[in-house]
């Protein structure tokens, strides 16, 4: 009988690095999820047994890894993968689902991508550090949102030094500030009807070179990550609150209902009241 722990994150406000959701699984023999895709980036590390992951590459095909214990694969944003456990040795993992300004810059500094979505560990004792500070995010569920994702700081830490020669690239900070002050003016702003050409002028930035530096840091569109970032305060309002579903969409920059729910359906595949009739109470996550 497969055996679960799985938690969501209880707070998204956080920009460099958040959590979405985390958790662990003794998998059933041949269990498979999927085929599926994710809006952020999901790692799983194979504690024990084996399993296989079919993943979408660059090139639209789908590629097959063999996954063992000591082994992980990540999930890109919007990437179709399927995985199964082994009919025989069925996998035993634990995983945790982020995203943010770092993540992109994260994933690519451990050497992963969508063409490469396997982790093998080049430090295994930095490897036993990096596990064990998935299991006590998995363990903690209940500490405050800051204590989880001080540890998954942590976590990050140890997955790119374990996954790299420990040359780590420091990166633009020139361009860091620009989208920080992009991330700082759609917080304050996203009620708000608000244009890219806004947030670029905020900048100090044409919209041309900003969409470009804020895609390759984010590996977004600016307009995108508008979207997702106001469904995202939509989901907690749907969550926490017994506003409708018109005030909530007034309160995330969409005063015409209609335009709300569509943008919502398009990110979550469901209505807003759907959403909320499903994760009013404890559903699960698939994992």
């Amino acid at each position: 009988m497969s055996e679960v722990i799985f938690s969501v994150f209880p707070s998204e406000n956080f920009v460099d690095l958040g959590l979405y959701q985390f958790g662990w699984e003794q998998c059933d023999p041949s269990h498979s999820f999927g085929p599926a895709a994710r809006n952020h980036y999901l790692f799983h590390f194979c504690l024990s047994g084996t399993g296989t992951l079919y993943a979408n590459n660059s090139k639209g095909t789908t590629d097959t890894y063999q996954i063992k214990s000591g082994q992980g694969f990540m999930i890109f944003p919007h990437q179709i993968c399927t995985y199964i456990a082994d009919h025989e040795i069925p996998w035993e993992y634990v995983w945790i689902e982020f995203d943010g300004l770092r993540a992109k810059e994260t994933v690519e500094l451990a050497g992963l991508s969508p063409d490469q979505p396997v982790y093998r560990a080049r430090y295994k004792d930095i490897l036993e550090s990096m596990k064990q500070e998935m299991l006590y995010i998995v363990n903690h569920k209940d500490e405050s949102p800051f204590h989880l994702i001080g540890h998954l700081y942590l976590f990050i830490d140890s997955f790119v030094r374990s996954a790299t020669s420990g040359q780590v690239n420091k990166g633009n900070s020139l361009r860091d500030f620009y989208i920080k002050e992009a991330f700082s003016f759609i917080e304050q702003n996203f009620q708000n009807d608000i244009s890219i050409e806004e947030i670029a002028s905020f900048c100090g930035l044409n919209r041309s070179y900003f969409g470009k530096i804020f895609r390759e840091n984010t590996g977004k569109s600016p307009q995108d990550f508008l979207i997702s970032y106001r469904m995202t305060k939509a989901t907690e309002l749907l969550k926490l609150t017994g506003l409708s579903v018109g005030d909530i969409g007034n309160a995330v920059g969409y005063p015409n209902q209609l335009h709300f729910s569509r943008a919502f359906k398009n990110t979550y595949g469901i209505s807003p009241r759907q959403w909320r009739n499903e994760n009013s109470g404890s559903g699960q996550w698939e994992s």
